[in-house]
């Protein structure tokens, strides 16, 4: 588990995991918009978020419950609802 400290930590470590999961390419954590709709303008489907929610997980020793994925819209919600969960 992540010593997280900020929400923007928290962002920036979100937007990494989407980028090496789903190998995005032409953006880097810091210039990944963490308004940007995840489904609608980057074209994440249920299984990419599936996998996406694995890894932060693991990475922050949280649990994602499947019925809140709809609400993970994009990076900053992800972000705090992991700082909700920490």
């Amino acid at each position: 588990m992540n010593n997280v400290k900020t929400i923007d930590d928290v962002i920036i470590n979100v937007a990494r995991i989407i980028i090496e999961e789903l190998m995005i390419e032409d953006v880097t954590p810091e210039t990944f918009d963490p308004e940007m709709d995840l489904v609608d303008e980057v074209g994440i489907d249920s299984m990419d978020l599936a996998t996406v929610a694995l890894v932060i997980q693991d990475e922050y020793g949280i649990r994602i419950d499947e019925d809140d994925y709809p609400k993970l819209t994009n990076i900053r919600l992800i972000a705090e609802y992991i700082n909700d969960k920490l």
